[in-house]
């Protein structure tokens, strides 16, 4: 069950990012409101995962988790280019959660 609610607190981050994206400083009201409710349902979650995750685990795996799909999105929906730095960088995030992950983290 944590892992589900680690997966929903991922989601609900990646979407309050993107949404902030289109917020425009916060001068647009439901791309703000939904920026402010992902965010605190992502927390929430996130919190909740805590009580059967360990929170190195489950913090390495949701923060490495949305950088990298919020770096993908950027590429593929918002027009912000892919280099080979860039995605090396998404690959070393994905290989950090990978390796934190099989080195014991419970």
């Amino acid at each position: 069950m944590g892992f589900l609610l680690l997966a929903g607190a991922i989601a609900a981050e990646i979407a309050a990012t993107t949404s902030m994206k289109y917020s425009e400083g916060f001068t647009r009201l439901w791309p703000s409101v939904i920026t402010a409710v992902g965010y605190v349902v992502a927390f929430a979650l996130l919190a909740q995962t805590l009580q059967t995750v360990s929170v190195g685990t489950a913090y390495a795996i949701w923060s490495g988790a949305g950088t990298a799909a919020i770096a993908v999105i950027g590429t593929l929906f918002l027009g912000e280019g892919m280099t080979v730095t860039k995605a090396a960088g998404i690959a070393l995030i994905v290989i950090g959660v990978v390796v934190l992950n099989l080195g014991g983290a419970h």
